[in-house]
């Protein structure tokens, strides 16, 4: 075999390349060397070495200008008027003000539930040592549940949201009791609450006055809008027009006068409560106000906690409860004997009620209706009834 010959399939067998390398494959010079991935290397660097020398003098000179430019100009001034008084919090003009806890927490402007020395927060549920005592949940009332389904497929445009719960053995009932609804006028209950908790800490009391003025006034359920500006009342009389004739312009009275919407909310959370929230003065049109079943039955167990309320709190509450005008939903499913204090609510959109029930044995169990419909639609008045006499029922055979 000829010499080139032998070279060649050894190189191939060594590397596993087709043929030897070749200067010629290479378009600058190279150090002859007899290993061919040296040789490589070498030409590889040349070239490198090549490009390098082929730098525009020009455009370097331009770029040097310009880096020496922002560093004799712009860095000592951005330094002086910027980085400074970030760091000194000292400002160079006196009309501008550095707003630390809004670069810290930019989202509190649009989310936020409490105020904390004059700031804007975002207040945790208390969940750990919740104000408010739980709901104790035993054996849960499936029969029950089915009967309500059943129900709920002759209301087709009815989504409905219904909490039960027996005082006397913790059994209960739960159809979508963790689903958030609007809680159009239900959420008067925690505003009352929340009155009634400031008045045992002294930070008001039920004979205090307050005077009606426009800006109070609000459409919606109440005659209070049509009073004269001025008119002064007790706190005492708002809580009942409140709750009793449902009135907007009351509530709004009683929430301004507790230290506004997030006051209430700083409340329902120490309360434990997690998925309730207040957040437009009455009327809430656009059922922004939220709550669910679960939320509202825990505020009513809790009516009945003396280590949350004291006894002249609840004799209030009960009293105010207990003579709500509007009687055409749950009430009109329970037998003849039955007492009931609640509170209803309605926004065309959602329609309910929520309250606890007094059977003529002494028995009594909370109930939460709450029904999503066609709006205004009379369907939601006839479930909710219809809902009322199937629960009342099932309650009073229960062991």
């Amino acid at each position: 075999m000829p010499q080139a010959a032998r070279k060649q399939q050894s190189y191939s067998r060594t590397y596993g390349y087709p043929r030897a390398y070749s200067y010629t494959d290479v378009p600058v010079k190279a150090v002859p060397t007899k290993h061919p991935k040296k040789r490589i290397q070498n030409a590889i660097k040349a070239k490198n070495k090549t490009q390098r020398k082929r730098v525009n003098p020009i455009a370097q000179f331009i770029s040097l200008t310009i880096l020496a430019c922002i560093g004799y100009f712009i860095l000592p001034t951005a330094f002086n008027d910027i980085t400074m008084p970030l760091l000194t919090g000292k400002q160079k003009y006196s009309h501008v003000k550095t707003n630390y806890y809004k670069m810290l927490f930019p989202t509190t402007n649009y989310m936020h539930n409490t105020i904390f020395n004059n700031r804007r927060a975002m207040a945790p549920v208390q969940t750990k040592k919740p104000l408010m005592t739980p709901l104790y949940r035993t054996e849960e009332l499936t029969a029950l549940e089915t009967s309500l389904q059943e129900l709920m497929k002759k209301y087709p445009s009815i989504k409905p949201a219904i909490t039960v719960w027996d005082f006397n053995t913790g059994k209960y009932a739960d159809i979508n009791g963790s689903e958030i609804y609007s809680a159009a006028s239900i959420i008067k209950v925690p505003v009352l609450i929340s009155l009634f908790k400031s008045i045992e800490e002294n930070k008001l009391s039920i004979y205090d006055e307050m005077y009606l003025t426009n800006y109070y006034k609000a459409s919606g359920s109440g005659n209070l809008q049509y009073h004269a500006t001025g008119k002064k009342l007790t706190i005492d009389q708002l809580a009942k027009t409140m709750i009793q004739d449902s009135d907007n312009s009351a509530t709004n009275m009683l929430m301004s006068k507790l230290g506004s919407m997030t006051s209430i909310n700083t409340d329902i959370r120490q309360w434990g409560i997690k998925n309730t929230h207040v957040q437009t003065w009455l009327p809430d049109l656009k059922g922004t106000n939220y709550t669910t079943t679960n939320d509202m039955a825990t505020m009513l167990f809790n009516l009945d906690n003396p280590s949350f309320l004291s006894i002249n709190s609840r004799e209030y509450i009960v009293d105010y409860m207990s003579h709500v005008k509007n009687d055409r939903l749950i009430p009109q499913g329970l037998g003849a004997g039955a007492t009931f204090l609640h509170k209803t609510g309605d926004i065309g959109s959602m329609l309910g009620d929520a309250g606890i029930v007094f059977m003529p044995d002494g028995r009594k169990y909370i109930v939460v209706i709450m029904a999503n419909r066609p709006y205004n639609s009379p369907q939601g008045k006839f479930f909710i009834q219809q809902a009322s006499k199937i629960i009342y029922t099932y309650m009073s055979h229960l062991s």
